[in-house]
């Protein structure tokens, strides 16, 4: 095998690759990064067993061939590289090593056969569609942060992508909770994904999509079975297996009948929220809401460490009412945002509050409340 490669080509496609090799492992081919050179061009291949991503980069490719060598490695080989080097990467079967030659610096790393490398099983796609890069990067990036990280509850431990129902007609929706925050998006139903079966995405593979997500003008080719989801660009391919769990119904725990309405502008209650959570002595302390007649007050009373109290001018109109959150919780809903206003609806002080970007119904937050 022998190819030339653009270095920033080079490290685009072997950073891809390697951030989904697990550093820590017991198979050591899983360390590693699949080389393949054909005449139409060179593609990378990693993979956890569970997560697979293949990059597809154009090169000058003299003699095709095929082999594997260390991600990290080469990717640090790579990011090192001058700008603008036109690397030269050649493989000696022979004597297992790969030779990477830029300018003049050379570089010969051990590698591991090709054979070895597992590649992950194709799957039959029940559904089959495509959704603009900037839709689905809304749905997961509005959603990943109430993705659980408690592993003895592994069906939340990812987002929950499925076809729903919603006021305006039939969505495709992502939700994600963790049991004291939840996020609930929607988007228009692509084409093509009506029969889509629900499917759990894992937070590693949410992490890996969001950097097929940044082109706006990219649509993203998305399949889906029982067991597997595949999001591909016409460069990229990233699949992954689903987990094999529930999803629980969310419905019954977004409030229906909270009436009391809060309108703030977004930007200033999430600094507010930072302003006042300093003097906690951990970001789990909660902060009180106090509410009454289009004020609100934010305070945090953390006996060994302080005291800290803010004012907001806001729209409310309903009985007086104070309720406590997590700090952290609220900013990070608050930072989702992308209205001027935050519209809270409230019922009391011990009940779930629900949280709107405006008039928006698309986006819908749900945070449980803490006693202070």
């Amino acid at each position: 095998m022998k190819f030339s490669i653009e270095r920033a080509v080079l490290v685009k496609a072997v950073s891809q690759a390697q951030s989904v090799v697990e550093r820590r492992n017991t198979i050591p081919i899983l360390a590693n990064v699949l080389i393949e050179a054909t005449p139409e061009g060179v593609s990378f291949r990693a993979t956890d067993l569970d997560t697979e991503v293949v990059d597809r980069a154009s090169a000058q490719v003299e003699r095709p061939g095929a082999t594997t060598v260390s991600a990290v490695m080469l990717n640090e080989i790579a990011r090192k590289l001058p700008d603008g080097a036109l690397v030269a990467i050649t493989s000696d079967e022979a004597a297992g090593r790969l030779n990477v030659q830029a300018g003049r610096s050379s570089f010969s790393l051990a590698t591991l056969p090709r054979e070895d490398f597992p590649v992950m099983a194709s799957s039959e796609y029940s559904a089959n569609f495509s959704a603009p890069a900037g839709v689905l990067r809304r749905l997961f990036d509005k959603s990943k942060f109430a993705i659980s990280t408690e592993e003895t509850r592994y069906y939340l431990n990812g987002v929950y992508m499925h076809v729903a129902q919603a006021e305006d007609g039939t969505t495709l929706r992502c939700v994600a909770t963790d049991g004291h925050r939840l996020a609930r998006i929607d988007a228009p139903l692509p084409e093509g994904a009506a029969e889509m079966p629900g499917i759990i995405v894992p937070r590693k593979t949410v992490a890996e999509l969001r950097k097929l997500l940044d082109d706006d003008e990219t649509d993203i080719a998305v399949s889906v079975s029982e067991t597997k989801v595949r999001f591909a660009t016409p460069t990229i391919t990233l699949t992954s297996k689903v987990i094999d769990g529930t999803f629980p119904d969310y419905s019954r725990v977004i409030p229906a009948n909270n009436t009391r309405k809060l309108e703030v502008d977004a930007a200033d209650f999430a600094r507010a929220v930072d302003r006042v959570a300093t003097v906690s002595s951990e970001r789990s302390r909660a902060v009180k809401l106090a509410l009454d007649n289009d004020r609100l007050v934010l305070s945090v009373n953390a006996p060994d460490a302080g005291a800290a109290e803010e004012e907001l001018i806001v729209a409310y109109a309903d009985d007086q009412l104070e309720i406590g959150f997590n700090a952290k919780y609220l900013q990070e809903i608050a930072s989702q945002v992308d209205r001027d206003n935050a519209v809270f609806l409230f019922n009391g002080s011990g009940d779930a509050a629900l949280i709107r970007e405006g008039s928006d119904l698309s986006a819908v937050y749900v945070v449980m409340p803490m006693r202070v």
